[in-house]
């Protein structure tokens, strides 16, 4: 498979479980903000900080506005277009890339991801905002996981397959992480919390969507140490960084071929050694070390992984007679496929 088409797969899946995780973020701080009363300034900043944070956007949001609160960042994070990370330009992001690899994708999946970025271009995204922000949020996020299903129900599983996998699980875990980390600063991290700090480790879990999940497993008892080993090193949850790390690493193996133990590329190699680290550590052991801290070295990792994974399958040095010869196959492959309308 040409390493650009790999490169349109892998950003297209990232892109959508971006404006997903974004959008769970804005919503569920929206319905915190419903339960708070008599803020001020100060504290509505508290609230929608670290949204910014999570996203590693603040600095460009410091550019575009001079004040923290609900409007500016829930413009800034949904319908900014200079963002890169807002929810429309990930969108965005995610049909250019999806047209780039047209032929490697099937016309249910193409369709639906269309559908959702004319929707997010048409009077009628800012009319549902207006209206419902929890209704908008909803609209991104269950397209989001229909999407998600459409690639496991209709692509066939080859390496293009295995890359779409490889984004989406690697961004997941990426802002699964983010989400917890920037979250945890002004909650505390004891073994017991309180009543105010129960309700903002429990809105880290709605964040994730591991609420629900998290009470079948603990009740409704909040933890500190139970909500950083369940979004840690769960490895049941679809949305833990371990879970997430170990389908990644599957996803590695399968495209290169290479066996459980083994690495073939620094991808590989990383990855493996990621997930053996989650795979034999402890909620207790993470909070003694510091969460921040331990997060931090994560959240590196996961970049090592992305950056070899780029090295590896997608950035290549062409000579001037092999860029010529790519260029040939792919007029020859376009010519034989046979036209169709989107």
């Amino acid at each position: 498979m040409l390493s650009r088409v790999v490169n349109s797969l892998y950003w297209m899946s990232r892109y959508v479980e971006r404006a997903e995780n974004t959008a769970r973020l804005v919503d569920v701080n929206l319905q915190l903000m419903l339960d708070a009363s008599n803020l001020d300034d100060k504290a509505i900043a508290s609230y929608w900080g670290p949204i910014l944070e999570s996203s590693g956007d603040h600095e460009l949001f410091s550019e575009l506005n001079t004040e923290i609160n609900g409007h500016t960042v829930t413009e800034f994070l949904v319908f900014e277009p200079s963002n890169a990370n807002s929810i429309v330009s990930a969108i965005t992001e995610a049909r250019e890339n999806a047209r780039a690899a047209r032929d490697q994708i099937t016309s249910e999946l193409w369709e639906e991801l269309n559908r959702l970025y004319l929707f997010l271009h048409s009077p009628r995204a800012r009319e549902l905002w207006r209206q419902s922000a929890t209704d908008f949020c909803h609209e991104i996020k269950n397209s989001s996981l229909l999407l998600q299903g459409l690639t496991d129900a209709t692509v066939v599983r080859n390496e293009g397959w295995y890359f779409i996998h490889a984004g989406r699980y690697l961004e997941r875990a990426d802002k699964t992480s983010r989400i917890l980390d920037v979250r945890y600063a002004s909650l505390d991290t004891g073994y017991t919390a309180t009543q105010t700090d129960a309700l903002g480790w429990s809105a880290v879990l709605r964040s994730c969507s591991a609420w629900d999940s998290y009470k079948a497993l603990h009740g409704a008892q909040v933890e500190p140490r139970l909500v950083a080993e369940f979004l840690l090193l769960s490895e049941d949850f679809p949305r833990s960084v371990r879970f997430c790390v170990q389908h990644l690493n599957t996803a590695l193996r399968r495209i290169s071929g290479v066996a459980e133990g083994r690495f073939s590329n620094d991808a590989e190699r990383h990855c493996g050694r990621l997930l053996a680290e989650l795979q034999f550590s402890t909620g207790e052991e993470i909070l003694n070390r510091g969460l921040h801290g331990y997060i931090d070295e994560i959240q590196t990792k996961l970049n090592a992984i992305g950056e070899s994974l780029f090295q590896t399958y997608i950035f290549q040095n062409f000579s001037p007679q092999q860029e010529d010869e790519i260029r040939q196959q792919e007029e020859q492959q376009q010519q034989a496929e046979p036209h169709t309308t989107a």
